[in-house]
């Protein structure tokens, strides 16, 4: 972590608002684009991001100043996401999600589209692994699954991704 950022927290946790400001504008995008990439949807990303952070900058005394500042963050968002993606039981695959209006992960826009077009279980572990950089044992404690069961939904969301693209060249 960069000094200048220990800097912003260490002052941040003294109630400091321009510190919270300055964290805030640093890490807001990367905050909603986690949260997006979990839930393919800009209003609940928007919600999950701000409580994410909120929850953040009222957690701080308990961040470790040894440890990376954005995967802490990010992980309080992507569980906040998780979350609410089980409390809404977001389970209905046929669920229409305008891609080309919404800001997105930074990757091809048809590798954006074939995600969104997955099963959400698979939507979201590979949005978890690809986007977010989660290992799969990460992604199963996150979960509460088996390492075989993240395992294998990865791998069928990947074949079923690469018959998706490859559909689209022909």
């Amino acid at each position: 972590m960069r000094s200048n950022e220990r800097a912003l927290i260490r002052h941040a946790r003294r109630g400091a608002p321009d510190a919270v400001e300055e964290l805030f504008h640093r890490h807001w995008r990367g905050l909603w684009r986690a949260a997006y990439a979990l839930t393919m949807r800009r209003e609940l990303a928007n919600d999950i991001a701000q409580e994410a952070f909120v929850r953040a900058m009222s957690s701080l005394d308990r961040f470790d100043d040894s440890r990376p500042f954005v995967p802490w963050l990010t992980r309080i968002a992507a569980n906040l996401a998780i979350d609410e993606l089980r409390r809404e039981r977001r389970l209905d695959p046929g669920e229409a999600v305008d891609i080309a209006a919404e800001p997105r992960p930074e990757s091809d826009d048809r590798v954006v589209r074939a995600v969104a077009r997955l099963e959400p279980e698979r939507r979201l572990i590979v949005a978890l692994h690809y986007w977010l950089d989660y290992p799969t044992p990460e992604i199963a404690r996150l979960l509460e699954l088996p390492l075989g069961t993240v395992a294998s939904r990865l791998s069928r969301a990947l074949d079923e991704l690469r018959t998706d693209l490859e559909a689209e060249h022909v």
